[in-house]
């Protein structure tokens, strides 16, 4: 998977772009995400935090960064690890 792909959920409705990424599996829901999608995996009730669309998802290492295109009951994470919201920068103010 490279940057600009776009994969999906095999346990939800959830849709991804990759914009960073550097290795690793990529879930949602418990499950690892492909370019196919629809495996009819389980849900794991540990991922199902569900995803925002128009939101970016980031680890804590700051190694991936996906953009939610089709919003899911699953959460997004890296290797076992959930992914958060990436923060938006605050603007400079202006007086």
């Amino acid at each position: 998977m490279k940057p600009g792909s776009r994969i999906k959920s095999n346990a939800c409705d959830t849709e991804v772009v990759i914009i960073k990424y550097s290795g690793g599996a990529i879930q949602c829901g418990g499950a690892d995400m492909s370019e196919g999608g629809g495996g009819g995996a389980e849900l794991s009730a540990d991922f199902a935090g569900g995803s925002i669309m128009g939101k970016r998802y980031v680890d804590e290492a700051g190694t991936i960064e996906l953009l939610c295109v089709k919003p899911g009951k699953g959460t997004l994470a890296l290797d076992g690890a959930a992914l958060v919201l990436k923060e938006a920068k605050p603007l400079p103010a202006s007086d």
